[in-house]
């Protein structure tokens, strides 16, 4: 046996061992893509995957080899992303609105291949997936710019599902008109309300008369179908390639740092990993505190006393009890890990009313 037939023997015993890894790391990706479905989790995960890139390249001793096994592992998720995609297209997204609107943007960026499913409201969307009808809901949380948004967190409040994931949106408005009409024409401007305020420095400045519409999409669908030739709409960039609209001006709103949170809410709860950096790793709490003084400020001290930093701290009033509130709470840390326990149990005892919202990993 010459020395090429010597080195084809190693690569077929070589090629062999891996089919069989092979086949035993896409069942792997089976249970994981099973896994994200159920508790809403973005297929792509780039922080998981350049820790394993990172880790799995220590493995090889030759430094040579080492980069070309980075391709590898990068090319081997790629392939395991692809089937996880296809294992997960029928999972189905709720989000309020219609499509082109700024959380039909959240939804396909967080899911890319699953089907989205249109509601007329926060609270539609958000029991569709407590009734089953979907597997994950895509609701806004807070703006920068117009403050939290109540129906949401009190449907967290009151609801049984979990958030999983967060992204922050930034919102950059756009003025779109139909084809033919210039900035002169327009003597009317639609839009959602919120946007409408974004934009407001903008609307004055230019003499538009600003009329209120149920979405940005659908202000920008009313223009396109009515045909408009004095009317311009007020949306995202993405919402005028779907309708057909030109933007005219882009960037009217205000402020250049306006960023929607948007959360993605399932059934179970992520756990997440305890190996994760701890300053990547954030939870969600609401609670009540029992009506005496200082109640409040002793529920605070403990999170701060187990370790925890806490991000933001809102109230909102009870509905079904007249000047009581709930608290919602963002900290860091990992609240699976022992001294989150700790905390949770220490909680217990002073809240009237505890719940872990969710878990998620920032970038």
């Amino acid at each position: 046996m010459n020395e090429l037939e010597q080195a084809r023997k190693i690569i077929n015993e070589a090629d062999k061992e891996m089919a069989a890894l092979f086949e035993k790391r896409m069942y792997a990706s089976e249970l994981v893509a099973k896994y994200k479905k159920e508790h809403g989790l973005s297929i792509l995960d780039e922080a998981r995957e350049k820790e394993v890139i990172s880790k799995n390249s220590s493995y090889v001793n030759n430094p040579v080899y080492k980069e070309y096994y980075a391709e590898f592992i990068k090319e081997t998720m790629r392939i395991s992303r692809s089937y996880q995609s296809r294992l997960n297209e029928g999972m189905r997204i709720a989000y309020s609105g219609v499509a082109g609107a700024y959380a039909y943007i959240a939804s396909k960026k967080m899911f890319p291949s699953a089907i989205l499913v249109s509601y007329p409201d926060f609270e539609s969307a958000y029991r569709a997936v407590e009734n089953g009808e979907c597997d994950t809901c895509v609701l806004p949380i807070e703006n920068s710019y117009a403050g939290d948004v109540s129906t949401v967190m009190d449907l967290m409040f009151s609801g049984t599902l979990y958030v999983n994931q967060v992204i922050n949106l930034p919102v950059t408005h756009c003025l779109m008109v139909n084809e033919g009409v210039e900035l002169k024409d327009i003597k009317r401007v639609v839009s959602h309300p919120q946007a409408l305020e974004q934009c407001a420095g903008y609307i004055k400045d230019m003499g538009f008369v600003p009329e209120s519409y149920g979405n940005t999409a659908m202000a920008a669908k009313y223009v396109k179908e009515n045909k408009l030739c004095d009317t311009a709409a007020i949306a995202s960039m993405e919402t005028a390639e779907m309708f057909g609209l030109r933007v005219v001006a882009s960037g009217i709103n205000a402020s250049r740092t306006n960023t929607t949170r948007f959360l993605a809410f399932s059934r179970a709860r992520n756990v997440v990993d305890t190996n994760a950096r701890k300053m990547n790793q954030h939870f969600i709490l609401m609670f009540t505190v029992r009506n005496e003084a200082g109640a409040l400020a002793k529920t605070i001290d403990i999170i701060g006393a187990y370790g925890f930093n806490m991000r933001n701290l809102h109230s909102r009033p009870m509905k079904e009890l007249l000047w009581n509130y709930y608290f919602y709470v963002e900290a860091d840390g990992n609240v699976n890990a022992q001294s989150g326990k700790d905390m949770l149990r220490a909680l217990g005892a002073t809240c009237d009313k505890l719940k872990l919202v969710g878990t998620y990993i920032s970038d």
